[in-house]
């Protein structure tokens, strides 16, 4: 039988379908933890990170791992950045912590199939234990960024695409983007579509649609290094330094926009140089000169409403080429006047 430590996470946690025997809900010091469970037989302990008091402080975490056997431990991590930096996560990894997720769908897999140090080695920043030496985040994002490059590099024929498509207003289409885009170059190219913490492709009915969670995103993009392109359904948190280009898209209807510079006010400051797509745009081109001109922004492309039914969109065919791919070469074989079919 299980065991379940709970605090922010609960009505989702009291979802996995897993035996209980006990649960304790509110926040625990590594102490309180350890004098409740030190005697107490259980098979795996299902713990929200946020029943952890302190626990953004790594120290707090060592403190658990010393003295319990971690092995047996299922963490459900949240969204804070502390959390999810790369040093916290190679922290974990460090102490032997193997099991965390952000993903609630993983909780019951972890339980039924923990990982090992080979599942979770990736998140392990080596010279940071053996030389003390922790990189910074930009040459970390260069490096890995170079490794990339190196590894795509080894295809015969074109390197590795990933292009990343992420929300910027509140469900603005990532998700039926990608899966339009996916329908769009795989007459011609080797496609893989992911979607990153959610579990939304399983609505439109095409098993070769992939799911994973943010951390387990470069693991995914390493085992599909043999494809043409990698598009990343980003939703709104997912990581964006493993792409080659990513498409930020913005639904503009007036409410959206409305919303979007209230959440946050410096939001087209940030997205200038980037590739920012109006997606289910109503807009002409002199809307869409005059959105420029009161964003103070450039947009990159102008997505009509699509019926996702249809295999073949021209304006998909036109965003790509513009992205740098040249579907109607390929298909012709290179042929110049394509006399003979």
């Amino acid at each position: 039988m299980n065991v379940k430590v709970v605090n922010k996470y609960e009505s989702l946690l009291n979802n996995v379908d897993v035996d209980i025997i006990k649960s304790i809900s509110g926040v625990f010091t590594p102490q309180d933890l350890i004098a409740q469970f030190n005697n107490f037989f259980y098979n795996k302990m299902i713990l929200d990170i946020t029943a952890i008091e302190n626990y953004e402080n790594i120290a707090t975490m060592q403190e658990l791992s010393v003295n319990m056997d971690m092995s047996k431990v299922v963490i459900l991590l949240d969204d804070s950045k502390v959390v999810n930096n790369p040093k916290y996560l190679s922290a974990l990894v460090s102490m032997g912590i193997y099991n965390f997720t952000r993903n609630i769908d993983a909780v019951k897999f972890l339980i039924e199939n923990p990982n090992s140090y080979k599942d979770v080695a990736q998140y392990h920043q080596l010279n940071a234990v053996m030389d003390n030496n922790i990189e910074d985040d930009d040459n970390k994002v260069k490096n890995e960024k170079k490794n990339k490059e190196e590894k795509a590099s080894d295809s015969n024929d074109n390197s590795l695409r990933i292009i990343g498509i992420k929300n910027v207003t509140e469900h603005a289409g990532s998700t039926t983007l990608t899966y339009l885009l996916k329908k769009q170059l795989e007459k011609n190219y080797s496609v893989v579509a992911v979607e990153v913490d959610k579990n939304d492709f399983v609505y439109l009915n095409d098993r070769s649609l992939k799911s994973t969670s943010n951390f387990e995103l470069q693991k995914f993009i390493s085992s599909n290094y043999d494809n043409d392109v990698i598009l990343i359904d980003l939703n709104e948190d997912g990581q964006e330094n493993c792409c080659s280009d990513v498409l930020y898209l913005i639904e503009p209807g007036l409410i959206k926009l409305n919303k979007l510079i209230r959440k946050d006010s410096q939001i087209f400051e940030k997205l200038k140089g980037k590739k920012i797509i109006l997606n289910r745009s109503v807009l002409d081109n002199t809307d869409v000169e005059d959105f420029e001109s009161e964003s103070n922004s450039k947009v990159y492309y102008n997505i009509p409403y699509l019926d996702d039914k249809l295999d073949n969109h021209v304006e998909l065919e036109y965003l790509l080429q513009k992205l740098g791919f040249n579907n109607e070469e390929r298909s012709k074989g290179n042929k110049i006047f394509n006399i003979f079919k």
